[in-house]
């Protein structure tokens, strides 16, 4: 009787064991799908779901399940749905977080649950040091800006306006070009807008009536469209004031529909859709082809490489997920469509090059021309705090 009662016992571990290694691998994907921010998530949902359809569905022998949830762009809404994931769907990794408030609000629940969590989208600089679990693969403001005030300083630009939305990123933009483009003997003077409902207005006519040599301008992927179109209503378009910025004002995925007001634009960022690469022409064609000619912007290219680091590293840990996970990830590298880049394994921000770049019309589309190349740059903002 003994020895039937162990062998039962030992049969139901079996069946339990087989079925936890059948049980699949989920990625708790939360992003903004609807709202004034729903570009974003649409293009890293896009990204994601190609980088599983070319690299297949299954990671060290087991299946991935990606999990896909809209957070509105509201951060109490994200912070629930991440609690929801941990506990019930029982998620190896969360990702995505389109906004700053986004990725903060589940961080102390990534650091409870010691779950990694993969920012694709959000870029104030103080982001990864809210969390041990957190890691990067999209950019920081300070990163994309420090090399647009070095170059307005070295071509002539001597007074500057800076319009940002009133927020983490927009803040940090403002800062590290301020500080940069003073300390080469430039003015500057600041300007913020409210992050929702922006009416730029008021704030143009501010800029018009400075008379600087040029506007620079951070506003979240997504609103760069409706920047532009006020920017032309206020006849900034023909007064002679350069515009420049980080590339979010130039977004690829709006940037043809803003029209010839864009052409000329001056910005710094670390993804174009014209980079001139093998990996960036195969995955700009892969992606219009799976998504009826959406071009991909720098939103799917922080997706893409978001999964493959994800992939990468659960290659590494076997498929084991927690603190093993984030620790493969650290010091990773690959080429990317947007050209080499590593995570910096003492920050867990990705380090990458940073392109200066001019809208021009090419084959009938306007482009983000990339002419110039700073290589591997890290935050400037964790870098000053480590020296």
């Amino acid at each position: 009787m003994l020895r039937r009662t162990f062998l039962g016992a030992a049969a139901v571990l079996a069946l339990t064991g087989a079925a936890l290694a059948q049980e699949p691998l989920k990625i708790g994907l939360i992003l903004p799908m609807t709202g004034p921010f729903a570009s974003t998530g649409r293009q890293i949902e896009a990204a994601a779901k190609l980088y599983m359809q070319q690299n297949g569905d299954t990671v060290a022998g087991k299946k991935i399940q990606l999990i896909v949830k809209d957070d509105t762009g509201t951060a109490d809404v994200t912070k629930r749905l991440a609690q929801e994931l941990i506990v019930n769907d029982k998620i190896a990794v969360m990702a995505g977080f389109g906004l700053t408030p986004l990725a903060l609000a589940p961080a102390p629940l990534a650091t409870q649950a010691k779950v990694p969590a993969v920012v694709m989208a959000a870029a104030t600089a103080t982001i990864t040091e809210a969390s041990p679990y957190i890691v990067r693969t999209s950019f920081t403001l300070p990163q994309a800006t420090v090399p647009m005030a070095d170059w307005a300083a070295q071509n002539g630009i001597k007074k500057v306006a800076t319009l940002v939305s009133d927020y983490g990123p927009g803040i940090d933009a403002e800062k590290a070009f301020t500080t940069a483009f003073t300390a080469k003997g430039g003015q500057v003077e600041n300007l913020r807008v409210p992050l929702a409902n922006p009416d730029f207005s008021p704030f143009l006519q501010k800029v018009a009536d400075a008379k600087p040599d040029a506007l620079f301008v951070f506003v979240p992927s997504g609103i760069g469209a409706q920047f532009m179109k006020q920017f032309v209503e206020r006849g900034l378009d023909k007064s002679g004031i350069r515009l420049i910025g980080p590339g979010d004002v130039t977004d690829d995925d709006l940037l043809n529909n803003m029209g010839d007001v864009a052409l000329g634009a001056i910005t710094t960022q670390h993804y174009s859709a014209a980079h001139d690469s093998p990996e960036n022409k195969a995955f700009v064609e892969a992606f219009k082809k799976a998504n009826n000619g959406m071009r991909p912007n720098f939103m799917a290219v922080g997706g893409y490489d978001g999964m493959h680091l994800i992939y990468e590293g659960l290659k590494k840990t076997s498929g084991q997920g927690g603190q093993a996970l984030i620790d493969a990830m650290k010091g990773m590298s690959w080429t990317s469509p947007r050209g080499p880049v590593s995570i910096d394994p003492q920050t867990r921000d990705i380090v990458q090059n940073i392109y200066v770049r001019k809208v021009e019309r090419k084959d009938g589309e306007l482009y983000n021309v990339e002419f110039a190349t700073i290589p591997n740059v890290k935050d400037p903002v964790k870098a000053a705090k480590s020296n």
